[in-house]
């Protein structure tokens, strides 16, 4: 598999990380430097670790990792966004906003990386997949991706205001409901 093919696979498999991390650039008012480099971190460590975890399950797993991953991050996903609109709507105007916890962080970056699990297991079936700078590169686009999709939403945020809140719990139950019905309906 070549370097270009390989950086295609890891664009696609970080757009869900790129938009979450849109979301969160929404709607945390407390981004310094080092938490926006930690979001980036976290999903590009996630999107790199998750395919060589995969590779190396290999094919005797595929079928129990595909019968499930869809339903993980449809519950992780809609859980955050559930408690990010509960909190903005039961706290005052000026009051609502979103702390970013480490614990967030973490069902966030395996809930946008669980479909590298299975581009992992895939590659294990291919002969020609190294598969340490395969996740090496995917972990490095996503980092890029994750870290300009911060600064975006850290952008737009400041314009939404309050609102970014629930335009971002919805964004994240969105993006868990699309990778649901895509396993469901069109795997």
């Amino acid at each position: 598999m070549s370097i270009l093919e390989i950086i295609l696979i890891a664009v696609g498999l970080s757009m869900d990380a790129f938009a979450v991390s849109i979301t969160n650039g929404l709607c945390c008012n407390d981004l310094s430097r080092k938490k926006i480099c930690c979001i980036a971190v976290c999903f590009g460590g996630f999107q790199g670790l998750m395919p060589t975890i995969g590779y190396f399950l290999g094919k005797a797993f595929e079928a129990y990792i595909t019968a499930l991953d869809h339903y993980i991050a449809l519950i992780l996903l809609g859980y955050i966004g559930g408690k990010m609109i509960m909190d903005a709507v039961t706290q005052k105007e000026e009051t609502a906003a979103f702390s970013l916890t480490a614990k967030m962080l973490l069902m966030q970056g395996i809930a946008t990386s669980i479909d590298a699990l299975a581009v992992g297991v895939s590659f294990a079936a291919l002969p020609d997949v190294q598969i340490v700078p395969a996740a090496l590169e995917i972990a490095g686009v996503t980092f890029g991706f994750s870290l300009v999709g911060v600064l975006i939403g850290k952008k737009t945020g400041q314009k939404l205001g309050s609102r970014a809140q629930i335009v971002g719990g919805l964004i994240l139950i969105g993006i868990g409901v699309k990778i649901f019905v895509e396993h469901m309906f069109f795997s």
